[in-house]
């Protein structure tokens, strides 16, 4: 049933209907009670991805949801409450799959691998994520009514250790961290073990070190 969604309440099965996005002068709209993770919405002039979402009830008062959304160019982080039902405007973005060659200078150059063409981008396009870019691997541009505004990496990505202090031998209980340089220049904690060298799993939401790969 196309469209449709069911729940159970006792024995019966009731039926649903999706609520459709509304279309306001060609715009398409959502509304805030359907915000979910990974939504992108443009507000201000800018597209915006909901990261958290709250609906809240008052006992007093009109319902609404209070929510965090990350600027999908510049990455900072935006809190903002909405009145429950209220109409902003849906952004839909396509992810191009695309593989990082290199950088020449401020600028960093991607390939398509479905067609070979190259897309340079500049620095500021790129934003946060140049930290863990490392050559040959596998992203997404964010395009928006034909223009790049960013691009998003894996979750996690293995990367090379290229310095830290000497590693502790026999250290390997949780707790104690230092400094490590990794192989795109990005500084991040790692356990005492960590020697120059090894390859290490970092969570790119985060920055946070992971496991080691190997060594």
């Amino acid at each position: 049933m196309n469209g449709v969604l069911g729940r159970r309440r006792g024995g019966t099965l009731l039926l649903a209907r999706r609520r459709p996005l509304v279309a306001i002068g060609g715009q398409a709209m959502i509304s805030s009670n359907d915000f979910r993770n990974g939504v992108t919405i443009e507000l201000d002039g800018q597209v915006y991805t909901v990261v958290d979402f709250l609906h809240v009830k008052p006992g007093k008062g009109s319902a609404f949801v209070r929510s965090k959304l990350k600027n999908v160019k510049t990455g900072a982080v935006l809190e903002r409450t909405f009145r429950a039902g209220e109409k902003v405007s849906r952004a839909h973005l396509e992810r191009r799959e695309m593989q990082y060659l290199y950088q020449t200078g401020e600028q960093y150059v991607f390939m398509d691998s479905s067609n070979y063409e190259q897309v340079t981008l500049d620095k500021n396009q790129v934003g946060d994520a140049v930290r863990f870019l490392a050559e040959n691997l596998t992203v997404w541009l964010l395009m928006y009514e034909g223009q790049c505004l960013g691009l998003d990496l894996p979750t996690a990505v293995d990367l090379a250790i290229s310095q830290t202090a000497p590693g502790v031998r026999g250290d390997t209980a949780a707790g104690g961290t230092k400094p490590a340089t990794l192989e795109t220049g990005a500084v991040i904690q790692v356990p005492l073990f960590i020697d120059e060298g090894e390859v290490v799993r970092v969570d790119t939401r985060s920055g946070l070190y992971v496991e080691r790969v190997s060594k």
